[in-house]
């Protein structure tokens, strides 16, 4: 349980020692330089009445309800916009004061409704509140539509799904508009007018039709009923909160869910959030209503065979059912015929359950993650050359960063918190090098644009990034003394980027990147005094995404751009516990803590403490396990959280492999496209549901805490507990926190972690032990995990996925801020407002050469099969390159996309297939799970 409403100090903490003192009424308080004496007042306990003021955004200085008396000074300033001074000496309760703000109070009441008893934010309006600090008991003015010209007669916009906007209430704090500019950086507000004409305004429009990315930071940081949720004004006032972690992205925000009784009213960011401090997404904000749709899935079905009806069951029935299941396919077609899939959408607890029941139950290292698709080149990458398998910096570290690298993502629409966070920090002068094929948004929005652009074609990253560390060797921009005191097998590295073979004019040609471009960015890169690299699938998804983030990895080393504030290597993870699945052991050649299963020290600890003796081979892959169930040796798969059938590439071979297995276990939320191909379907959790921790891609460990029981009745991880007990194995937990307490012990990266110090210091990064209780921010300060960084030699390998006059385009995918993934949670939302289908974005010469006009439904092909979606004409993407959004399953996006893959860890090469697009010839959708399964094999 926390606070419903958190204290707020008016304005923004400083930073600093506190070494200015003043008095305020008496009482005597230090506080750090630039601190204003508005919040100083509330460090001494004192609040001065405020509007405008608010601890999220600088200060204003518009209401004149927080002016004070200060010895020595002229009149009364505004508390809010006046810094602290040695000595100062402040009154904030005077009879002069409380006459001035009586009179503020009286012209705000005078040009508002009042009704307060049935206004929707009744007991958490802050105007309401202010009422009644400055005694006001009269309005001389008048009040209501009879007192003369005022705003009451204005009209409610409630074009946006999730929020209102009423603007007879609006008191023109420009809260909102600050919130937008400062907060969010979309700048889609603004106050229009002047005088009594002045009003706050979404560019011109309604909300819904505006710039707004319905972040809701203009919501939360209204003082009035202005801007409300709608499910406030139908449900009433929150009673209670409780703080948990989003579940939708990588970033990890830190809601408080507020509740009236058992109800869920609505997601508001923590201010104590370390990924957030306080802001949000529309989906983390507003998107939680899957959580209670009526396509959940409640009770366990079972059937025999996928063309039979589900018969729902007890708990009871579909766990032994597929105990006896599992263990008859086992007696029959050997140990090794089943495995498992974890998922990154669940816990850390309920994923490491599942890699124990496949090592410990099964008897067996056929355990895969979803990460896999996704970031697994970046486990590899790093580990081969800092000796760890994640990013190096916290999120607060962009702040100290002049130089800022974004390669293969897009912050805004993927991780738009991080993004927002960004954005501020290229506001306030960093520089900004976007190396992408497409034209993103942060290569020209709002104040914002990027030094350089460079629009490689797809699958050239690794020449691009070779590029790039030739310059900075050959024009004598090594961090000589980072690397020599740092570093290892650097001659080697040198003479092979040397090589004139990767020269920006010798890859011009493939990347299709001037070369004079590629030199500028390289060194720019070399000589910020503080270079970033974020990444993100657009690096991981190719044939040598492995390649790319040991090339990543040696240009930041090259250059000194490692272990400290504001640099680093940092990849934005995708779904919200990527880094925890991995963590967790999810992987076939590595135990938890990515630890080698052939190591018998490792091995050892876990058989001491599970009582069995773990297999020192590596399991199957998940490509190994749908190959293997096509050769008939992979008979059962147990999935957990995951719609492989719609995420996974090659769609109709992934289709096939499912339609092989004698059983399929799918463990989730609703009936999705891999539940088709189900046998068992065994009901999960919501992120409402758990209890848990997720970790972010910072490696910050979050706390996730159940807003409401398991509506399904049981949590998660029991299930698995008790399929592995119906197995014949012992596994059995009393709480998640238990689960937790076998991670710390078994794991050293989480030797400090336990529920109970996650509760008491908010979160932490790991590696947490007993030496660092508090966890690290930063990786690599003093050193290399490994020692010593290690050097890589990265060839450019092209992909074998090669445009043909048959496919002449290279098609590439993403995602788009209002959808998550495969779309099961944002397609149950109001968030299909702004995405109702994924739509192939296709240049204007492209689609003129095929006579395709915007908005025309196209056929798009490759060497494996064929969908049709509608066409989007846009000059976002260079000529030859086409793009497309996966969040639909009726779109099938993956049915084109081949099973090429990273040569390292067969990470799919989502980002770069061969296709073409012609004029669609039927009004169809797209093609049904049938049909996509006989044209890949047609195709192939």
């Amino acid at each position: 349980m926390s606070l419903l409403k958190e204290p707020d100090f008016g304005t923004p903490a400083r930073a600093g020692e506190a070494t200015v003192e003043i008095t305020v009424d008496g009482i005597g308080v230090a506080v750090a330089p630039g601190t204003s004496v508005l919040r100083a007042a509330k460090d001494a306990g004192i609040d001065v009445p405020k509007l405008c003021a608010t601890d999220s955004l600088e200060a204003f200085g518009s209401c004149r309800l927080c002016v004070v008396e200060i010895d020595g000074a002229r009149g009364t300033p505004a508390s809010c916009t006046t810094p602290v001074a040695p000595g100062m000496v402040v009154r904030t309760q005077t009879g002069k004061l409380g006459k001035l703000r009586r009179g503020v109070m009286e012209l705000y009441i005078s040009d508002h409704p009042l009704d307060c008893l049935t206004c929707s934010a009744n007991g958490d309006c802050e105007l309401q509140d202010m009422a009644g600090v400055t005694g006001l008991r009269e309005v001389r003015y008048g009040s209501g539509v009879d007192a003369g010209a005022n705003h009451m007669d204005l009209l409610k916009d409630t074009s946006n799904p999730y929020f209102e906007f009423d603007p007879a209430k609006c008191i023109l704090c420009s809260r909102c508009v600050r919130a937008c500019d400062e907060v969010q950086g979309t700048l889609a507000l603004t106050i229009e007018g002047r005088g009594f004409g002045s009003a706050v305004s979404p560019g011109g429009t309604d909300f819904l039709s505006s710039d707004c990315v319905s972040c809701g930071a203009c919501v939360q940081a209204c003082p009035t009923a202005t801007l409300q949720e709608k499910s406030v004004v139908e449900l009433g006032m929150p009673t209670r909160s409780v703080v948990t972690t989003c579940a939708y992205c990588g970033v990890g925000c830190s809601f408080k869910a507020e509740l009236r009784g058992d109800e869920l009213v609505r997601m508001v960011p923590h201010k104590d959030g370390g990924a957030n401090e306080g802001h949000s997404c529309v989906k983390g904000r507003f998107a939680f209503g899957y959580a209670s749709h009526p396509d959940r899935v409640l009770a366990p079905r079972v059937r025999d065979s996928i063309a039979d009806e589900w018969r729902e069951v007890s708990w009871e029935e579909a766990i032994t059912h597929t105990a006896q299941r599992l263990r008859a396919i086992q007696a029959e077609h050997g140990t090794g015929s089943i495995g498992a899939i974890t998922s990154s959408r669940c816990t850390n607890e309920e994923v490491y359950v599942v890699q124990k029941m496949v090592r410990a139950a099964f008897g067996n290292n056929n355990v895969d993650t979803c990460a896999r698709v996704c970031h697994s080149p970046t486990g590899y990458g790093l580990s081969q050359t800092f000796g760890t398998s994640a990013g190096t910096q916290d999120f607060a570290s962009v702040a100290d960063a002049d130089v800022i690298m974004v390669i293969g993502s897009n912050p805004t629409d993927a991780h738009p918190v991080f993004g927002s966070r960004m954005k501020k920090r290229l506001r306030q002068g960093a520089q900004l090098i976007v190396v992408d094929p497409r034209h993103i948004d942060l290569v020209r929005s709002p104040h914002i644009e990027a030094a350089h652009h460079l629009a490689l074609n797809p699958g050239t990253n690794v020449a691009i990034v070779n590029a790039m560390a030739h310059v900075v060797v050959t024009e004598g921009l090594v961090d000589r003394a980072f690397v020599d005191a740092r570093c290892e097998d650097v001659p080697e590295w040198e003479a092979f980027i040397a090589d004139p073979v990767h020269a920006p004019e010798a890859v011009e040609e493939i990347t299709g990147v001037p070369a004079a471009d590629v030199r500028a960015a390289a060194r720019l890169y070399a000589t910020a005094g503080n270079a970033a690299i974020y990444y993100g699938l657009g690096v991981t998804e190719h044939s040598q995404g492995s390649t790319m983030v040991m090339g990543m990895a040696n240009l930041a080393m090259a250059t000194g751009n490692i272990g400290r504030s504001g640099v680093g290597i940092n990849p934005l993870r995708g779904q919200n516990n990527v880094q925890g699945s991995c963590d967790m052991g999810s992987f076939p050649h590595e135990l938890p803590g990515y630890r080698h299963v052939s190591d018998g020290s490792v091995r050892e600890v876990y058989n001491e403490l599970w009582g069995v003796d773990l297999l020192d081979e590596p399991g199957l892959r998940i490509p190994n396990m749908f190959d293997s169930a096509l050769d008939g040796s992979f008979r059962a798969l147990f999935v957990q959280g995951e719609d492989i059938a719609q995420s996974d590439p090659n769609t109709g071979h992934v289709h096939a492999a499912l339609a092989a297995l004698d059983l399929v276990v799918v463990q989730d939320l609703f009936v999705n496209e891999t539940a088709k191909f189900a046998h068992v379907l065994l009901p999960g959790t919501s992120f409402l549901e758990k209890d848990g921790t997720f970790t972010n891609a910072e490696r910050r460990i979050n706390r996730v805490r159940p807003v409401m029981p398991a509506r399904t009745g049981k949590q998660e991880w029991q299930i698995v507990c008790e399929i592995a007990q119906a197995m014949g194995y012992p596994m059995h937990y009393d709480s998640s926190a238990q689960i937790m307490d076998e991670i710390a012990l078994t794991t050293p990266t989480f030797a400090g972690v336990s529920f109970a110090h996650l509760d008491a210091v908010g979160s932490v990064q790991w590696p947490c032990t007993e030496q660092l209780p508090g966890g690290t921010p930063i990786m690599h300060v003093d050193g290399f995990v490994r020692g010593k960084g290690r050097f890589m030699v990265t060839p450019y390998v092209p992909t074998r996925e090669r445009s043909t006059r048959r496919f002449p385009l290279i098609l590439t995918t993403g995602r788009i801020l209002s959808q998550y993934n495969v779309g099961a949670q944002t397609r149950r939302t109001a968030n299909v407002t702004w995405h109702p289908e994924d739509v192939l974005e296709l240049h204007p010469h492209d689609a003129e050469v095929r006579g395709v006009t915007d908005g025309d439904r196209v056929e798009l092909s490759s060497r494996v099969g064929t969908t049709s979606l509608r066409a989007r004409i846009s000059d976002r993407m260079p000529v030859g390159v086409c793009y497309t959004t996966f969040h639909h399953p009726v779109s099938g996006a993956n049915v084109v996309t081949t099973d090429n893959s990273d040569w390292a860890t067969n990470c799919p090469e989502y980002k770069v297939t061969a296709v073409q697009v012609t004029p669609s010839t039927a009004p169809r959708a797209a093609a049904s799970a049938h049909e996509r399964t006989t044209v890949g094999a047609a195709g192939a």
